[in-house]
């Protein structure tokens, strides 16, 4: 089963972040924990986010596109960073968050979202498309 895994962001992640000792140590444990993922054969991908101060949403209503210029209000609504790992269950991914390094200086947030599979989605799907590798036509439904 693969998971997105978001690290929430908070106000101090929205600030310019200066290089500190503490800041430097805190990079130094998530990538130690990073490499655990990666010998254990869970790490697929990650990256962390710039502050929403350099994003941009796109707003949609039927034909209608809106360009909303960051920075965005309430961070907590906000991811940082994400990762996405490949586990057997929900409960090894929940093991595997417990032992992250806080993500952020204070109180923080991972959140983890299973992927939908093409099992999930055979009430859409033809049964030729069910078995051709990755459920069907690449990106079809945003199934992987």
């Amino acid at each position: 089963m693969r998971v997105m895994v978001f690290v929430k962001a908070t106000e101090d992640c929205e600030k310019p972040m200066a290089p500190t000792p503490e800041a430097l140590k805190a990079f130094e444990a998530m990538d130690r924990f990073t490499e655990e993922l990666v010998e254990a054969g869970v790490f697929v991908a990650g990256a962390g986010l710039k502050p929403s101060a350099d994003g941009k949403r796109i707003a949609f209503d039927g034909p209608e596109r809106r360009v909303i210029d960051g920075p965005f209000a309430e961070a907590r609504e906000l991811v940082a960073g994400f990762s996405i790992w490949e586990v057997k269950d929900m409960d090894e991914a929940v093991a595997w968050a417990k032992r992250c390094p806080n993500p952020m200086p204070g109180p923080s947030e991972i959140e983890i979202r299973p992927f939908f599979e093409a099992a999930d989605l055979a009430e859409f799907l033809t049964p030729e498309e069910l078995s051709t590798p990755r459920g069907g036509e690449r990106g079809k439904l945003g199934v992987a």
